[in-house]
């Protein structure tokens, strides 16, 4: 009986391989370890492409034992993930009926499995009135492309392969595909929110890669300043405890996150219910002097597993939030009624923000020198002391020091600078 020239070639590459199976590589030069290493990666691709081309011509030996399609009968019968065998088929498929030259290329060993997938998608991605001359110049194109670049370059060169092949219709095309792909993202948006109870909430969002970049903008605004002190504090100040100090990258975001939220103005969003959208921290006014307290939260939006009480927050973060974020504090007397709603100006206004950043330049804690500009303004005399938002009472903290400053587990001095200095309690 004879041997497809197939078959024979996989027993003969298992053969080969079974011959190297002790061999070290530890004795081999630099030069013979480079060459060896790319005519691997050469020959991996080759031996893709034919289990592509057999895959492609497969669909007989799924019907022959009831899978659903070559790819099941592929993930189950050789322990591959069922993704990978679906994507392997989807490729195969096209390779066999409309991509000669990208299966040449792979065939010759010029083109990886990663970046075939990244050439598919993006011929793919083609608007409809694309000719198929311009896409067969396109395929050559990024074919060719693929002997210099790798999956994440080829892509970005596939998004624009029109502007190489077809620069005639190129803009008209990129327009039209933005259309579709605005359409299409709005359709797709989504963000959840749900309580976990244990005092945290899980926010998933899907959006546009223009929005998430934006939100990646203004959280690094916050996120940076504090990495970058990271590199310049002595291993002595990092053992102080500083929450913003050595936390890993999604950490950082989402005390950033947090950090972006107190910063925004509720009067330039839209009007809810009447007024301007508000957010109320309701606190017992000797609470909110006491070092150990706590208080409400109440906002208009209703979060899944929300037990409509509203959330609870230490007295410490209501000192804070009422010095920095648009937040409206709601003093509580002992009928339990409102007798203060907030000053007219609790807040520092721009102008005094200004005077402050000319005044201090930096943060005005002891040693610190994170610029001004990232700075809070925070009130010497405490606002819930009746502490008046004026210059002289006005100091720049940086986030780290302006938390330690409502923290009760640290006293401050003024030194005769007008700097301050903090002491951990004991």
């Amino acid at each position: 009986m004879v041997t497809h020239p197939i078959l024979a070639a996989a027993s003969d590459i298992r053969s080969l391989l079974k011959g190297v199976a002790g061999a070290n590589p530890t004795f081999m030069s630099t030069t013979d370890k480079a060459a060896a290493l790319r005519e691997l990666v050469a020959a991996e691709a080759q031996l893709v492409e034919l289990r592509l081309r057999v895959l492609a011509d497969a669909g007989d030996l799924a019907d022959a034992t009831g899978a659903k399609d070559a790819a099941g009968w592929l993930a189950h019968q050789t322990r591959t993930r069922f993704a990978d065998a679906r994507a392997d088929l989807a490729l195969a498929a096209t390779l066999d009926r409309e991509r000669p030259v990208l299966a040449a290329g792979m065939r010759d060993g010029a083109v990886t499995l990663a970046q075939a997938h990244v050439i598919r998608r993006a011929l793919d991605a083609l608007p409809a009135a694309v000719d198929a001359d311009t896409i067969d110049r396109a395929e050559t194109h990024l074919v060719a492309c693929a002997g210099e670049f790798g999956p994440k370059e080829l892509g970005r060169i596939g998004r624009r392969v029109l502007d190489v092949v077809a620069p005639e219709i190129a803009e008209a095309a990129e327009a039209a595909r933005l259309a579709d792909l605005e359409t299409a993202e709005a359709e797709r948006t989504r963000m959840t929110m749900r309580r976990q109870g244990d005092g945290t909430t899980r926010i998933s969002a899907l959006v546009p890669d223009a929005v998430a970049t934006r939100l990646a903008t203004y959280l690094e605004a916050f996120a940076n300043p504090r990495a970058q002190r990271d590199t310049t504090h002595s291993s002595e100040t990092q053992d102080t405890g500083d929450p913003f100090i050595r936390l890993p990258y999604p950490r950082r975001m989402g005390e950033a996150f947090a950090r972006f939220l107190d910063t925004a103005d509720p009067t330039r969003l839209p009007i809810h219910g009447g007024d301007a959208t508000t957010v109320i921290v309701t606190i017992p006014l000797a609470s909110l002097r006491a070092e150990l307290a706590t208080a409400d939260l109440i906002g208009a939006g209703l979060v899944p597993g929300d037990d409509l009480t509203g959330d609870r927050i230490t007295a410490s973060d209501a000192r804070r939030l009422a010095c920095t974020a648009k937040i409206l504090p709601a003093v509580l007397g002992g009928t339990g009624l409102p007798v203060d709603l907030g000053r007219a100006k609790r807040l520092f206004t721009p102008a005094q923000r200004k005077a402050l950043l000319i005044r201090d330049r930096m943060c005005r804690a002891e040693g610190c020198d994170v610029p001004g500009t990232w700075c809070d303004a925070h009130h010497l005399d405490p606002w819930h002391n009746d502490g008046p938002t004026d210059l002289d009472n006005g100091i720049l903290l940086c986030p780290h020091h302006h938390h330690r400053a409502h923290d009760t587990g640290y006293r401050t001095d003024r030194l005769p600078n007008g700097d301050l200095r903090f002491h951990r309690r004991t």
